[in-house]
């Protein structure tokens, strides 16, 4: 069975005590969140997040260069004035090369001239060492123009398998 087909279902059970309606679009704390899609990464509970308080930008691998385009919106538009980068244990952004992707992916579609052209032009932004991609997205971020002059930028990991945080810079 399709998961969509729970969604309204698991809705209702979310709306039966939702009071939340209140707040406003600016994130309550002023910070944002830049961290994996990863379904064992759950930055709310792990970090104490409640709704309204910050903006949790999510990509593969928590990259700041994937999350830039938000960052922008949430600094500019909405107040935000502080960037925590988390990438955790056992990613599974170290587990392939760019260019292994873009193959498996053209091996997919054979012959298909689109497909191709497509993810060629994709930089899938793995890495090798994940306290070192945490130091270099926040290096990222502290030297992009488009990041506010004084915003206080932070690197953690977050452990997968123990569920605890270390901040790295």
């Amino acid at each position: 069975m399709s998961v969509h087909l729970e969604f309204l279902k698991k809705n209702e059970q979310y709306v039966a005590d939702f009071d939340k309606g209140h707040l406003p679009l600016p994130p309550a704390k002023k910070y944002t969140v830049v961290t994996c899609m990863d379904a064992r990464v759950e930055p709310a509970r792990q970090l104490g997040i409640e709704l309204g308080d910050a903006h949790v930008i999510r990509n593969a691998g928590g990259s700041a260069k994937d999350a830039l385009r938000s960052v922008v919106i949430s600094q500019r538009l909405l107040g935000t004035r502080e960037i925590a980068v988390f990438h955790h244990t056992d990613c599974g952004m170290l587990t392939f090369l760019t260019n292994d992707l873009r193959s498996l992916v053209k091996a997919a579609e054979p012959g298909n001239a689109a497909v191709a052209e497509a993810v060629d032009k994709i930089e899938f932004l793995e890495f090798a060492d994940v306290e070192e991609s945490v130091k270099a997205d926040v290096k990222f971020l502290q030297e992009n123009p488009l990041v506010l002059k004084g915003t206080t930028v932070t690197g953690w990991t977050y452990d997968v398998t123990t569920g605890k945080a270390k901040r790295v810079i």
